[in-house]
């Protein structure tokens, strides 16, 4: 009796033990792995920031790179259009006086070679009309050279041809240049105004993914950390239910424990059987002696 209620006690109790590792290993084995997940998920997350964030960093680099370069050549640009200006400027002063002194020597030639109403009209400018009708006559062997004062003319109208057309190329190449250097320096404006926009963006958008990585790093960190005391706990619970393999040691020592719990169990049926035997023969002869 004592025997088949110890039985019956360690059932329970087994049951009991069962029941309690099948809920504690489901439960843990459960939280384990939704854990793992979300480090695995947080994990991912910090490496796609990190690799977009590092893309965004070079890319940064790469237009403070452009805009350095660019400042550098609309420097340049500006020196060089300063110098163009300075030496057209000097050019077409030296021009201009040049043309203007071709021009009165022309004027003068004419009026010498022309005689006639250009010199009255030059008398009467000076107010000397009288004074010069009073002079005497020109000698009669002085004569105009009018064959040298063509020529000389000829010369000066090709040299006045030459300064005015150089002035000219001098004035159209000036409006070319300036024109294109406004041109080029409104592009530098727009592409400056763009490349800086994307470096501001673009270093935010950094900074921003870098402040995400630290949130969620420290999450992770909080995460392991239960993630370490569950499998912890885990291992615990399987080292508790999980049977392990017995020794050959182990299972001589349990025969050995089991016999001796059934020669035990053998003797005590041996021994009703033989008291139940003696109380049966003791109630039969006492049925059979007469009264």
């Amino acid at each position: 009796t004592d025997m088949i209620f110890k039985l019956e006690k360690e059932m329970i109790e087994e049951a009991s033990e069962k029941s309690y590792c099948d809920e504690q290993m489901s439960k843990t084995e459960t939280k384990k792995a939704d854990l793992e997940d979300d480090v695995a998920k947080m994990t991912s997350k910090i490496d796609q920031a990190a690799s977009k964030s590092a893309e965004l960093k070079a890319q940064v680099q790469e237009l403070q790179a452009e805009l350095a370069a660019l400042a550098k050549e609309s420097a340049s640009m500006d020196n060089i259009r300063q110098e163009t200006h300075a030496d057209y400027e000097q050019a077409k002063a030296d021009l201009e006086l040049g043309l203007s002194g071709v021009r009165k020597a022309l004027q003068v030639l004419r009026d010498y070679y022309g005689g006639g109403a250009a010199a009255a009209a030059m008398i009467q400018d000076d107010g000397m009309l009288s004074s010069l009708m009073q002079q005497p006559a020109v000698p009669e062997h002085h004569s105009k050279a009018s064959g040298a004062g063509g020529s000389i003319l000829g010369i000066l109208e090709v040299v006045e041809s030459d300064f005015a057309k150089n002035l000219a190329t001098e004035e159209t190449e000036e409006e070319d240049a300036q024109a294109d250097y406004e041109k080029i320096t409104q592009e530098n404006k727009i592409v400056k105004t763009t490349k800086e926009q994307d470096d501001k963006y673009k270093t935010q958008e950094s900074k921003s993914l870098d402040q995400t990585i630290a949130e969620i790093s420290s999450d992770r960190e909080t995460t392991s950390t239960e993630l370490a005391a569950v499998s912890d706990y885990y291992a615990k619970i399987k080292d508790r239910c999980i049977a392990k393999p017995e020794t050959y040691e182990d299972r001589t020592a349990r025969r050995d424990a089991e016999i001796k719990g059934l020669k035990e169990a053998l003797a005590v049926l041996e021994d009703e059987t033989a008291f139940v035997q003696r109380k049966h023969r003791s109630f039969r002869g006492s049925a059979l002696t007469p009264n």
